[in-house]
């Protein structure tokens, strides 16, 4: 249910307001440190981002796609590690649960994961599985009213601070997708350990680490949906996810190029500003026009998926171009800002760094591309 429109842009006021007062001052201090500080992240709990896509009536604040899509663009406009502290309790780490969980597991974890005492993650990828997820070697074998779980998950967003994971486990003989189930794993079961974050390109403070299951006991009532349908739950799930993080792009892309044209006014070459030249326009004019086309493109399609219809092919067509597009703008505004944008000081080589990252978690560009053409091909144009 949407939010009356006084309540929503309230709350588009104080994101914004809360970007720009106590996030973008601090982006320097996550990026030295690899850490989001604590009191962050108590505001951001107070504040309800960690419950933006769960019901009201599991302590959420219960967002359609279109005004979750709406916040992810405020919050693309910082680093976006922020973000990413309690994306995975939005998305990929509570949707299986919204969308396929039973009663009983919503009023276990839901009210929880909402309020952020509860961090969640998605656990699919693995050492030797990346796009092929329907190819996960871990297991999951029943033993009574018990499933034991064994296998590793590599890359796994939030894993070093999360309570909860949603992991897909091959269950039975069947090859391929029709084989993996879904379950709800807590982290202090016996036999889970953590590795140590990776040292990664960018996205400094937003930790990624492996996660182990050695015959880890889940109980059977806390699978996801029936056996054999872990498969069909992570696509539903990634497809909501590739919409958010689309926005997120838009908002990265918004914040590059205000900071493009600021320093083009400011900056003087030949007797006048940069922006004066029409080289320079370009590159802006570009920027401005294919950041416009990504946020048209996401806010269609998340409005379309709000009215109910089918939105696999315009999700994987917005990832595919906001996470392309905010590659280009990023590359513009280091050849904009020249020297500068290569030095740590203005902060563009960091966000340059950053939405690398976008082309490739969630589906690569790749992946979106092959979806896009199938979805294509069934629509018949």
């Amino acid at each position: 249910m949407s939010l009356d429109a006084e309540t929503f842009d309230a709350l588009i006021d104080t994101v914004r307001r809360f970007v720009a007062e106590r996030l973008r001052p601090l982006e320097s201090e996550v990026e030295a440190t690899d850490a989001i500080p604590d009191d962050l992240t108590a505001e951001m709990k107070a504040m309800g981002l960690y419950g933006l896509s769960i019901a009201e009536e599991h302590g959420g604040l219960g967002l359609t796609m279109s005004e979750e899509c709406r916040v992810a663009i405020e919050m693309g406009r910082t680093t976006p590690a922020f973000r990413s502290s309690f994306g995975t309790n939005v998305g990929i780490g509570s949707q299986g649960l919204v969308m396929a969980g039973t009663p009983e597991q919503k009023a276990e974890w839901l009210p929880r994961i909402a309020s952020g005492e509860i961090v969640t993650s998605f656990a699919l990828t693995e050492p030797d599985v990346g796009s092929d997820s329907g190819a996960v070697k871990t297991r999951a074998v029943r033993d009574g009213d018990t499933y034991r779980l064994s296998g590793t998950k590599r890359y796994i967003t939030n894993a070093d601070k999360a309570q909860l994971f949603t992991v897909m486990a091959r269950t039975g003989d069947d090859p391929g997708a029709r084989g993996v189930s879904a379950f709800l794993v807590p982290r202090d079961l016996p036999g889970i350990s953590i590795g140590e974050p990776e040292k990664k390109m960018g996205q400094r403070g937003a930790k990624v680490a492996d996660v182990i299951f050695d015959d880890v006991p889940v109980p059977a009532a806390n699978r996801l949906g029936a056996e054999g349908e872990g498969f069909k739950i992570a696509m539903r799930v990634l497809d909501r996810g590739r919409l958010h993080i689309s926005a997120v792009c838009v908002g990265v892309a918004e914040r590059l190029i205000a900071d493009c044209v600021a320093y083009a006014t400011e900056r003087n070459q030949f007797g006048k500003p940069i922006a004066e030249h029409q080289l320079i326009q370009a590159m802006i004019a570009d920027s401005k026009t294919e950041a416009l086309a990504a946020r048209a493109l996401v806010l269609e399609t998340a409005t379309a998926k709000d009215a109910g219809k089918d939105v696999v092919l315009e999700s994987a067509a917005a990832k595919l171009f906001a996470s392309e597009m905010v590659g280009r703008v990023a590359d513009r505004a280091v050849q904009i800002f020249g020297g500068a944008g290569y030095i740590e000081d203005y902060g563009i080589e960091r966000l340059y760094r950053d939405v690398r990252l976008f082309r490739i978690y969630e589906g690569t560009s790749q992946i979106q591309q092959l979806i896009i053409a199938r979805e294509t091909l069934k629509r018949g144009g």
